[in-house]
């Protein structure tokens, strides 16, 4: 707890007593006797995600013993990543307070909030509260890890509240591009802080829920400390169009389609777009069939929960799509994003067991490439453009727009909430500058605006949102089943083979005389092609040859004196003919 600064007169802290505050006793004048001046109360935040990043959203609150989480999301790998499957946050802070963790709260199912969860609850059991419909799809992962058992899972709806130690909380609902999204109103003895999750205004949504902007308000006149807003779409001007333009869209492009089988690719979690698509296919007398494991399993928890109003009899198996004429089809499909393993993906390439691409197809990618996979976008579009295939993806068409806010919604919210101290979050380093420059625009002054990164902690109370330290946080990385077992080394390993291959020599030595018995065999992948490069190789045995000789001694038999020396005599061998530094890898056994 910050102390005051004092200036002249001597100042002493009282000491700590059972349920009492700290006081803080100064002299007032010569003759005046002390009084006591509270201390100010204050809360602090801890970023582990979601800062100067896109994904692996995860906050902590903590208010003295009493902590919660918020939210707790994965990222996907990019190509500096080679063979990595998912990021996940570090938990060292969590385990290090796991006796004050008072539980997990979910702003809404998409997998950058929901997807580390089954990873977190395998180093701390706590309960997690979330609305309906990303209660079910947290299900869907926990089962998959064998978790669902012993874990505890709250359902809890808009306005309701939760006490989490020191912490009531208000969950109040928002519009996003999936259902069931909440912000948060976090009360504690330090204030008042409201987190708006993902969110935009949308006046006119799908499921005729608008954001509850009232309750926003109110919680404005009552006066809130910090506000932590959605900065993903802080660099576009205007207002985040409503997801209804996209229904119509819909039925502009379907009616074009004619005679044509339609394919729709959009993201996985997008309920509202799965919605709209078998609303339009129902009204053309189209059956629709959805490829995509993620894909699948949402339709599955939406119909099951209500969330999806789904005919009786529109959906069929994708293994029954050859019995209808294309005329009569609509595929939902995952790869919007060009994901080299997404359904997609594959039939663009041909590579997909039940769904074959045709020059009779009409797809339709509904979806803006997220930054940064442009170029997978762009390389699922030429090829199936290249099976004679119109591909619908271009932005004049408007098959997709953002869940998140723009900037004039930002700024509404900011006018409606009315914050003390502004911290923007949820996004890159321009996004939450540009975020900042914005709430700068509203009045707000330097000292007023805090912009994080991953890892800081700060201190909010009444005078000032200020740093107090760092917490550790980053990217653990999910390879196949294993976890954080992949780290800097095996990824540069795994760069450097992917870049200049791998040479392994091969030998086997009398332990006795210390002869080479056999090869040395010198054999190359990813590097060069051995049977036009065969003096190379030569010239790689004879080397290899006469080092093994010079350097192994049958009385001491030093290995890693002969290892190391190999590797660096083949290598700049392969340097001085190729200009490479393919990974040296020898092997030597004795006999």
């Amino acid at each position: 707890m910050a102390k005051q600064n004092m200036t002249g007169d001597k100042s002493a802290v009282g000491k700590r007593n059972s349920g009492k505050r700290y006081y803080t006793y100064r002299k007032v004048n010569r003759r005046s006797a002390l009084l006591p001046i509270q201390e100010k109360e204050s809360v602090r935040v801890a970023f582990l995600g979601g800062m100067n990043e896109i994904g692996k959203n995860m906050t902590v609150y903590e208010y003295k013993d009493d902590m919660f989480i918020l939210d707790c999301g994965i990222a996907f790998p990019g190509d500096e990543l080679p063979g990595v499957d998912l990021v996940i946050p570090d938990f060292t802070y969590i385990e290090k307070n796991a006796d004050k963790i008072r539980g997990l709260i979910i702003t809404h199912g998409h997998e950058d909030h929901i997807g580390g969860i089954p990873y977190l609850l395998k180093k701390v059991n706590i309960p997690i509260y979330a609305t309906k419909l990303t209660i079910g799809l947290i299900k869907g992962k926990l089962a998959e890890h064998g978790l669902l058992q012993s874990t505890k899972l709250v359902e809890i709806n808009p306005r309701d509240n939760i006490t989490l130690g020191s912490f009531n909380i208000e969950l109040i609902h928002v519009n996003h591009s999936i259902p069931d999204a909440v912000g948060l109103a976090i009360r504690c003895p330090a204030g008042i802080l409201i987190h708006t999750g993902d969110f935009k205004i949308d006046t006119t949504p799908v499921d005729g829920d608008m954001i509850d902007l009232t309750r926003f308000a109110e919680y404005g006149k009552k006066g809130v400390l910090a506000l932590f807003q959605d900065s993903t779409n802080a660099e576009r001007p205007g207002y985040t169009m409503s997801e209804k333009t996209v229904g119509e869209s819909f039925e502009n492009l379907f009616r074009k389609a004619g005679r044509r089988r339609i394919v729709v690719a959009t993201f996985a979690s997008n309920i509202h777009r799965v919605q709209q698509i078998i609303d339009v296919a129902r009204r053309l007398k189209r059956k629709v069939a959805v490829v995509g494991r993620s894909l699948e399993n949402l339709v599955q928890v939406g119909e099951e929960l209500g969330y999806l109003n789904v005919p009786e009899n529109i959906l069929i198996n994708i293994d029954n799509i050859k019995n209808y004429a294309d005329e009569n089809l609509v595929i939902i499909t995952t790869g919007s994003q060009g994901e080299p393993m997404s359904a997609l993906t594959k039939i663009a390439f041909g590579e997909h067991r039940k769904v074959v691409a045709s020059p009779n197809d009409y797809v339709i990618i509904s979806a803006t490439p997220i930054p940064g996979n442009e170029k997978m976008v762009a390389n699922v579009v030429n090829e199936l453009m290249k099976h004679g295939i119109e591909v619908i993806y271009e932005k004049m068409y408007e098959v997709h727009v953002s869940g998140h806010a723009c900037q004039e919604e930002l700024k509404l919210m900011m006018g409606v909430i009315k914050p003390k101290f502004f911290i923007p979050v949820h996004g890159e380093q321009k996004h939450l500058r540009k975020h900042a420059q914005l709430a700068q625009a509203m009045g707000y002054g330097n000292s007023n605006i805090y912009v994080g990164s991953i890892g800081d902690r700060i201190e909010i109370s009444e005078d000032s949102v200020k740093y107090v330290d760092s917490v550790p946080s980053g990217e653990v990385y999910v390879d196949g089943i294993g976890v954080g077992d992949v780290g800097d080394i095996v990824l540069n390993d795994r760069k450097r083979l992917s870049q200049d291959g791998l040479i392994v020599i091969v030998a086997t030595i009398d332990s006795y005389s210390g002869e080479i018995q056999s090869g040395p065999d010198v054999v190359s992948r990813g590097f060069v092609y051995v049977r036009e490069n065969e003096e190379l190789m030569k010239c790689a045995r004879n080397l290899a040859t006469k080092i093994i000789e010079d350097t192994y001694d049958s009385r001491y038999k030093d290995w890693n004196s002969v290892k190391s020396r190999l590797r660096d005599e083949i290598s700049r061998l392969m340097y001085e003919k190729t200009k490479r530094s393919p990974m040296i890898l020898p092997v030597l056994m004795e006999i």
